[in-house]
């Protein structure tokens, strides 16, 4: 397929240089799509139909075997040899049973070791006499060593996760998940599975994930291309809202909540909305011999009505100058002159006009003005009051004001606010479809920040509420859909998990009565005896790199992850070591499979071995107890085969229960 499309020829098929240009462009993404990846099958799996699809179920009809994988594969003569495991045909893949056979005489599953076949497994579903079984190869993909970036889980989706990967793209889906359930898997298989169903719509509109941080972005980058998608956009929240600016500062926890809060969008309109001045004088307007007059009145209830839009600030500007030359028009008319859209236009660029306009609404710079909020004290209180209180207002001023945008240490937080107030004055571009994972992190003026991208289109919002380990983190996902502008997404849980081992999930599911109560704990399908280790030592840095050495004899990557405080001593001890290790976002390799985690950016990566040094340095490093009690859960629950947890100070209360 690949080298057809290199056998192309288009000299004589374009119109000029640019159509050239534009379908060389395809031409190039095409054969990009159709490359070989290295260890990747073209098919893991068979449906052998009772029935060919869409035909009369009549006795004695014939049925239909279709090969599936990750994308449509065609022979020289384009007849399908392998199916897109989106396309309809493929569904009952996933979601077929013994219950609900779905037409479907027999599921094979295909097994594969180093990109070579060595295995299959049959499923009689349509067979009253076969019993139902676990699927070993299922078992054996889920448990395969983890090297590299994360790899698709097209050959293991389950019938819930199916479900969701499914719906249609007009509504929102908010997926809670714990630890191992496969929830950003499922998103990332979701936008494929849109990009497939709607591909024209998305081409023009755009897809986005969003994700915590550069390390998480550069994990799953590999997944969607492997399912021959290369379109796709990836940004943190900060990347989104940067705006050419860049984060020079950090807020105490205290600021940034309240810089967090809803409440400050309405603190941003009121001061935008703050720079329009009504008019006190009347505007004339010389054109050719003649002077028309629009009393001072007639402005005001110009701008009035304009105020009661609502609209955005910049769109009634630029409506204020045609509104006022209408004004003048209606004069012209009144005395018997005949103006048509070119008079009004010029009326509009006339320049008592255009001074009037600049008097009654100036052009605002939004981050000019959120400068202002952090540094007038007067001008914050104006549009506070009644909103913020004093003391909130008082968290929210620079200690020492800054004199212009570019010298201003701009927090993360500040950026999300110049966001809000940037789309007050003009309406930011909304795409086809978004997905935010690790949502439960975002404070409420963040979700609006990533709700502004997809106004006219729709979300997959990803996350765990025990997993929130900012002071800001959501307390509730029907909280954070009405932030985010999708209060009417549906909300969708799993509670299978298929990555963490039942002893590991167990025991960090001791802390869920303290830091998310009333939330189901993950109920995992691995029950992998002597995953989990959790040892006093005397020497804790000692121990750790020997614990790192040994997990090293296994097959697959190994994580070392520890508090960030901890992370320099920690490095010096595998350097003298002689243990070469890697920096989260590096790529693993056969040959360097050791990586150093602070535990702050621990949060949606996973390891083959987890080695975990000292629990209550991981919750001391926080804020608070509960979020230092969630950062923990988070660091446990990193684990794929093994977590052995080392400590020389008491663990924590809640996890010794």
């Amino acid at each position: 397929m690949r080298e057809d499309v290199e056998s192309l020829d288009i000299r004589d098929v374009t119109a000029n240089w640019v159509n050239s240009l534009v379908l060389q462009a395809q031409i190039d993404d095409r054969i990009k799509a159709l490359a070989d990846l290295s260890h990747t099958p073209l098919f893991f799996g068979r449906l052998d139909y009772l029935h060919a699809p869409g035909a009369d179920q009549a006795e004695g009809a014939e049925g239909e075997q279709f090969y599936i994988g990750r994308r449509h594969v065609h022979d020289a003569d384009g007849d399908p040899m392998v199916i897109d495991w989106r396309a309809p045909v493929s569904q009952p893949f996933y979601r077929a049973s013994k219950k609900d056979p779905q037409d479907i005489g027999l599921r094979r599953r295909f097994g594969y070791t180093g990109g070579e076949l060595t295995a299959y497994e049959d499923e009689h579903l349509s067979d009253p006499g076969e019993a139902a079984a676990v699927s070993k190869l299922l078992q054996q993909e889920i448990e395969r060593p983890r090297v590299g970036p994360m790899r698709d889980i097209v050959a293991t989706i389950q019938p819930e996760q199916d479900e969701i990967v499914r719906s249609g793209l007009s509504g929102s889906v908010c997926v809670q998940g714990g630890p191992g359930t496969g929830k950003t898997a499922v998103g990332l298989h979701r936008v494929a599975y849109l990009l497939y169903a709607h591909r024209e719509r998305l081409a023009r509109t755009g897809t986005l994930v969003i994700g915590p941080n550069r390390s998480f972005l550069h994990y799953i980058k590999q997944v969607l291309p492997a399912l021959g998608e290369l379109e796709v956009k990836q940004a943190t929240v900060e990347d989104l809202v940067a705006g050419g600016l860049e984060i020079r500062g950090t807020d105490a926890a205290a600021t940034a909540v309240v810089k967090g809060d809803a409440r400050m969008a309405e603190v941003l309109r009121r001061a935008v909305r703050s720079h329009v001045t009504l008019p006190s004088e009347a505007l004339m307007v010389v054109r050719g011999s003649r002077r028309w007059r629009v009393p001072a009145y007639e402005l005001t209830e110009i701008v009035e009505e304009l105020l009661a839009r609502d609209i955005r600030y910049g769109a009634a500007r630029e409506a204020l100058p045609q509104r006022i030359a209408h004004t003048v028009l209606v004069r012209m008319e009144q005395a018997g002159e005949a103006p048509d859209d070119r008079v009004q236009d010029a009326v509009a660029r006339n320049a008592a006009v255009k001074a009037a306009v600049k008097a009654i609404w100036p052009v605002v710079d939004p981050a000019k003005l959120v400068l202002r909020l952090l540094s007038d004290a007067e001008f914050l209180a104006e549009h506070a009051e009644g909103v913020l209180s004093e003391a909130e207002q008082g968290l929210l001023l620079w200690a020492k004001p800054f004199r212009s945008v570019k010298s201003a240490k701009w927090s993360a937080a500040d950026l999300v606010l110049i966001d809000e107030a940037a789309d007050l004055v003009d309406r930011t571009p909304s795409l086809g479809h978004v997905v935010l994972d690790e949502a439960q992190d975002l404070s409420p003026m963040q979700y609006r920040a990533v709700g502004r991208r997809c106004t006219t289109g729709s979300a997959t919002v990803l996350g765990d509420l025990a997993q929130g380990t900012t002071p800001w983190a959501t307390r509730s996902w029907t909280e954070a859909l009405e932030h985010l502008g999708k209060p009417e997404a549906v909300l969708e849980e799993l509670t299978a998990g298929f990555r963490v081992p039942r002893e590991v999930i167990a025991y960090a599911s001791r802390l869920l009565p303290a830091i998310s109560p009333g939330l189901a704990a993950v109920s995992s399908v691995r029950e992998t005896p002597g995953s989990l280790t959790v040892s006093p030592v005397p020497d804790l840095t000692a121990a750790v790199v020997d614990a790192c050495r040994a997990s090293l004899a296994y097959e697959g990557s190994i994580g070392l992850i520890a508090a960030d405080e901890r992370i320099p001593e920690l490095a010096r001890a595998l350097e003298e070591a002689g243990l070469a290790y890697l920096a989260p976002g590096e790529e693993t390799t056969a040959a360097a499979r050791l990586t150093l985690v602070p535990a702050s950016l621990a949060k949606g990566l996973e390891y083959d071995y987890v080695v975990l040094d000292e629990p209550a340095a991981i919750v001391a490093g926080e804020p608070d107890e509960r979020t230092g009690l969630r950062r923990l859960y988070v660091c446990l629950t990193r684990a794929v085969s093994g977590l052995t947890a080392l400590h020389a100070a008491p663990l924590p209360a809640a996890l010794a229960a």
